[in-house]
C-alpha cells in the first residue's frame, strides 16, 4: 500500500515556516491517521513511532526520537496562516496553531499530536479538490524549502505550470522569515535553487523556475514541471523464479533495507511471514532481516520492485 498524503489546497498555499522535521513529523502523521483508519479529530491523538521515522527517512537511529521530541517542542509553538471566503463573499485571513496538544512515551520512543480544531477540516483524506502525493515523493528531501515547493507544485499537476506567484507571497508560502535572504540573488541562492534541484533529484517531476521582472526588478515567479519518464522493465518478471541468475542478490544498505522493509510489511502478499501478534514495527524489522538472506532476498524481489525498489 503506498502512502498517500492528503492535504487541502488552502494549506498548500498557506503562509507558515515548518523545518524539515517538523515538515516530516506532520507527513507522518497524516499516514498515520489514513492508514489506522482514525481519520483527524481534535480529540484523538496520532502515534508516531521513531521506527516509523527511521525507515521512511534513513535517518540514523540514535538521533530519531530526539529529533522527533525536539520536532514537537518546535511545532507546539508554530502557526500558520490562510485565507477563504466569509458568508458574504470577503476575504478573511486566518491564524492557527498547528496542534493543541503533544505527549511523549521516551520508554516507547514514540511522540503522540492532537491537530488544532482549524487544521483538522484542512488535512483529510475525504474530500475532493485536494491535492495528493506519496510520501516517498519528498523522503530523500533534506530541504524544507524543497518539500514546500513540491507541494505547491503538485496542486498544478493537472496542467503542469503555475501562475505567476508574486515573490512576497512566494517567499511566504515556501516559508521564508520576512528577515532571511532580502537581497535576491542570496534567496535563488540560498532557496530557490537548492529547492528546484531537489526536486529534480529526487522527486517524480522535472521543474523549470522563470522568474518575471516589474522593470529591472524581480517581482516573482512562475514554473512549468512535467513528469519523469518511469524506468522500462526490459522483461517482465515472474515471481515464481529468479529474475536473472539462481544466485541473483543485491547487498542494500541498512537505511534501503528498513525502508523496503517498512513498505513491503504493508502489502497483503506479507502477510504469510508475519507471526502471531507482533507489531508492524518488529514485523518490519523482521523483513528487514530477511532481506540479508540471499533466498529470502529473492522471494520477495517482485514485491520489492512493486514497492518501488530499483538497482
Amino acid at each position: 500500500m503506498k502512502e498517500l498524503i492528503v492535504k487541502d489546497n488552502a494549506l498548500i498555499t498557506a503562509s507558515y515556516n515548518l523545518e524539515l522535521v517538523e515538515q516530516r513529523l506532520i507527513l507522518l502523521a497524516i499516514v498515520e491517521a489514513r492508514e489506522s483508519g482514525k481519520g483527524i479529530n481534535a480529540n484523538d491523538p496520532l502515534t508516531i513511532h521513531a521506527e516509523s521515522y527511521i525507515n521512511q527517512f534513513g535517518v540514523h537511529r540514535n538521533t530519531a526520537y530526539q529529533a522527533l521530541k525536539d520536532a514537537c517542542d518546535d511545532l507546539f509553538a508554530r502557526q500558520f496562516s490562510y485565507q477563504s471566503l466569509s458568508e458574504k463573499g470577503n476575504i478573511q485571513t486566518h491564524r492557527s496553531r498547528w496542534v493543541s496538544e503533544v505527549i511523549y512515551v521516551e520508554q516507547e520512543a514514540i511522540v503522540k499530536l492532537i491537530f488544532a480544531p482549524a487544521i483538522v477540516p484542512l488535512i483529510t483524506r475525504l474530500e475532493q479538490q485536494f491535492t495528493k502525493y506519496e510520501l516517498q515523493q519528498v523522503s530523500s528531501l533534506s530541504s524544507a524549502y524543497a518539500v514546500r515547493l513540491y507541494e505547491i507544485l503538485i496542486a498544478w499537476r493537472s496542467v503542469g505550470k503555475t501562475p505567476i506567484i508574486e515573490l512576497q507571497d512566494f517567499r511566504k508560502q515556501i516559508g521564508v522569515l520576512d528577515g532571511e535572504y532580502k537581497v535576491i540573488a542570496d534567496f535563488k541562492k540560498r532557496v530557490l535553487d537548492i529547492a528546484v534541484k531537489q526536486v529534480n533529484e529526487h522527486t517524480d517531476i522535472i521543474v523549470k523556475a522563470e522568474q518575471h521582472k516589474t522593470g529591472r526588478t524581480i517581482s516573482g515567479f512562475s514554473f512549468k514541471f512535467k513528469q519523469k519518464q518511469q524506468a522500462k522493465i526490459e522483461k517482465p518478471l515472474d515471481p515464481k523464479r529468479d529474475p536473472n541468475t539462481p544466485d541473483f542478490f543485491i547487498d542494500m544498505t541498512d537505511s534501503q533495507r528498513h525502508l523496503f522493509a517498512h513498505k513491503l510489511s504493508t502489502l497483503h502478499e506479507m502477510s504469510e511471514y508475519s507471526v502471531g501478534t507482533e507489531s508492524y514495527e518488529d514485523f518490519a524489522k523482521r523483513i528487514a532481516d530477511m532481506l540479508l538472506e540471499p533466498e529470502k532476498f529473492r522471494t520477495f524481489y517482485p514485491l520489492l520492485v512493486q514497492v518501488g525498489f530499483n538497482y
